[in-house]
């Protein structure tokens, strides 16, 4: 396993505060703005198209996630992809439910075009961007992270960046390295808008650290560890989602340098 410093990311990230620009669903924004503030880092939610690729120049990262994607944020996408390619910030695809819908599976493999810096989706979304499978179900994976790691190989050589495959264990790879990340709880997919806040702590913490590896891998170990806690102290879903914002707070670099990655 290649070395990574979550201490440093984690001490990164609370310094820098960095500004990530969120194209994301409409179902999610609140949790992604509320789990980036909570880790440290700062929101923007700027989808109009007229102001997409502007904002995409001047953040220090960018999350482009498909979730409720339709013309006009579709555009934003690509000129906030664009935008970001052309002045070296760094950003991240969501591929959300690709595979099953054309639509959106067309947008995704273009912007993977426009090589992100990281891809982060569940497993079936990652086979289903290299034509190794059809997608799940919604934007619920029907394979395994390590169902994907070929799939995620591929695509990050296709990139030149980094793949994250979310699963019981989570699979890191830039086509040579991999890190897995253990831990969590099952109870962050029964949470709305928990996968598509951990791509924007990916941007986030990519930004923070300049590292694609170190950032994707400090970003998942982050939410495992906060999802631990949380489930520790929670009744069901309804009382966790709270309590994971809090424990996405507390994480402190000890706690994170202490993650199971394997």
């Amino acid at each position: 396993m290649p070395a990574v410093d979550l201490r440093a990311a984690r001490a990164a990230l609370r310094a820098r505060t960095p500004l990530v620009h969120c194209l994301t669903n409409t179902v999610v924004q609140t949790i992604t703005a509320n789990a980036l503030l909570a880790a440290g880092a700062a929101p923007a939610m700027v989808d109009a198209p007229e102001e997409a690729g502007d904002f995409a120049a001047v953040a220090s990262a960018v999350l482009v996630n498909v979730g409720t994607v339709h013309a006009r944020t579709a555009e934003a996408m690509r000129l906030a992809a664009r935008s970001a390619g052309a002045a070296g910030t760094p950003w991240v695809l969501d591929p959300v439910a690709v595979g099953g819908l054309v639509y959106r599976t067309e947008l995704a493999t273009e912007l993977v075009g426009l090589r992100p810096t990281v891809v982060r989706g569940n497993a079936s979304e990652v086979m289903a961007l290299t034509g190794a499978g059809a997608g799940g179900r919604g934007v619920d994976s029907t394979d395994s992270a390590d169902d994907a790691a070929k799939a995620a190989a591929e695509l990050a050589a296709r990139t030149g960046g980094v793949v994250a495959v979310s699963g019981e264990v989570d699979l890191v790879t830039d086509g040579r390295r991999t890190v897995r990340v253990g831990g969590g709880s099952a109870l962050l997919t029964r949470t709305t808008g928990a996968g598509c806040a951990l791509g924007a702590l990916v941007a986030a913490y990519v930004a923070a650290t300049g590292d694609a590896l170190t950032g994707t891998v400090a970003a998942h170990a982050h939410v495992a560890v906060a999802a631990e806690r949380a489930a520790r102290v929670a009744s069901g879903p309804g009382t966790f989602a709270p309590a994971w914002l809090d424990a996405l707070d507390a994480v402190d670099a000890e706690a994170l340098a202490a993650a199971d990655l394997r």
